[in-house]
């Protein structure tokens, strides 16, 4: 899975009567500090403007353009104030920015306070941000008010701003496939497109006997032999009969050029029963390896749950899994076994799974019709959980964190699951039941509840609900 880092424009705030040596010094030392996190950047050509930085409205219509020059390029912008910085100059540098905006300044040094050295960074960020409340600009500012560039909460800070750039530009303009029509039982994942187009994301509906007749007439090829390498390498296939091996990988074959030719971000698939009763498989297993290759692959036709893959995969880096909020964990208030029948990713798991027919199935289409259930455990790690319905024409979230414990679950209990405490989570429940929210949840590596929601809601205009902590 590759995560490349946000590209970030740099942004040097002046006001003319405070030294030049500070703005000098910012354009050596804030590329070099990103550059070392990883981070590529765009910065104005010195001679560009007075010092390389904007002050005036002109100066800022020069570095407006120069964003132009390169959109596309760049993925947010670095507004840095070496000194107090002017608000004219940085509104109509960046009213049309498009993209997300970090609000830092310098802090001044006790030993520098003179006129020759004295920075008024703390109060400039104030103004700034007050001007750009004015004129309607979105940005993001984070403690502390002030800090050097080679802090690590500075660093802390960037890190969370790539997070929110990143979850921003994937959600914009995203497609998402709903492969088959919803299941007639399952009216909890309804979900109302147009509500998802307002917000840019795009639903594309594909029939289910094209996805089947698609596999049936694949003879085989080079992608095919590929996919079924990486197949019996992701799990242990013993005990499945070869036609089954087969038919998964032609449907993981499938779903690749689905994903290719509409270009999706994300899928949700219509998982049962045609797919059983046609091909003799569930395709659990490759909706696992497309969490994995950071595709958002969901199960049940759950549109809402793809678009919550999707983000919370941009926000962390890493693979995420659709789960059914589904037990209780003895009498513990704030533990339950979160569960699904296999699509978990090989990545969050304790070990490799084990490829089987599907046990809850079985009992109503018989045996051997069914295979491709990734059977095991779930690892423990820290996680960030969360869904999105449409209600009323609004996009809502809910978010929240918690961890996977590694407390037992009987060897008998089938499927991927892992025993999950979350803090309050009695209160999350209500919330979920309360708000019309569904029995699944999302869920990824990590802590990364606040770059999300402010991505969500302060960018993309979306509402966020955090019920663990309200």
């Amino acid at each position: 899975m590759d995560t490349k880092k946000s590209t970030f424009a740099l942004f040097f705030g002046n006001r003319g009567f405070f030294p030049a040596s500070l703005i000098a010094e910012a354009r050596t030392e804030l590329p070099r500090v990103l550059e070392e996190l990883g981070h590529d950047v765009l910065i104005l050509d010195e001679a560009a403007t007075r010092y390389g930085a904007v002050e005036t409205a002109r100066e800022g219509e020069i570095y407006a353009n120069f964003l132009e020059q390169n959109r596309g390029k760049f993925d947010g912008v670095i507004l840095s104030l070496p000194n107090f910085g002017d608000e004219t100059g940085a509104v109509a540098a960046l009213k049309h920015a498009h993209v997300p905006i970090l609000l830092h300044a310098y802090p001044d040094d006790l030993d520098k306070m003179g006129p020759a050295q004295r920075r008024d960074a703390f109060c400039g960020k104030l103004s700034i941000a007050d001007v750009f409340r004015q004129y309607g600009v979105t940005f993001t500012t984070l403690k502390p008010h002030v800090v050097k560039p080679t802090h690590n909460m500075f660093k802390a800070n960037v890190d969370h701003f790539d997070r929110v750039c990143r979850v921003v530009k994937g959600m914009r303009d995203m497609v998402v496939g709903a492969i088959g029509a919803r299941t007639t039982p399952f009216k909890t994942v309804r979900i109302d497109e147009l509500a998802l187009q307002h917000n840019g994301i795009t639903v594309e509906t594909l029939d289910m006997a094209d996805v089947i007749g698609r596999v049936k007439a694949l003879n085989g090829s080079a992608a095919y032999d590929d996919k079924l390498a990486m197949l019996r390498g992701y799990a242990n296939w013993t005990a499945v009969p070869d036609p089954a091996v087969e038919n998964i990988a032609k449907l993981s074959v499938v779903l690749d050029e689905i994903i290719d030719e509409y270009q999706m971000d994300a899928v949700a698939i219509r998982c049962w029963l045609e797919l059983q009763q046609q091909l003799g498989i569930s395709p659990c297993v490759v909706l696992g390896t497309l969490n994995d290759q950071g595709i958002g692959a969901a199960c049940e036709v759950d549109i809402g749950s793809a678009v919550a893959l999707r983000a919370l995969h941009l926000a962390s880096g890493e693979a995420a899994a659709c789960l059914d909020w589904n037990n209780n964990y003895e009498d513990a208030d704030n533990k339950c076994i979160l569960f699904h029948c296999g699509p978990v990713p090989d990545s969050l798991m304790a070990g490799k799974g084990q490829i089987t027919d599907h046990d809850i199935l079985i009992n109503s289409i018989g045996e051997g019709k069914s295979f491709g259930c990734n059977v095991g455990r779930i690892a423990q790690f820290d996680f960030t959980f969360g869904n999105v319905l449409t209600h009323e024409g609004q996009v809502n979230w809910y978010l929240g964190n918690g961890m996977f414990t590694g407390d037992p679950i009987p060897a008998d209990f089938f499927g991927c699951a892992g025993v999950a405490e979350v803090e309050n989570l009695q209160d999350v429940l209500l919330h979920i039941m309360r708000s019309g929210h569904r029995h699944h949840v999302n869920l990824t590596p990590g802590c990364y509840t606040a770059p999300l929601r402010e991505a969500l809601q302060n960018y993309l205009g979306q509402n966020v609900s955090l019920p663990q902590w309200e």
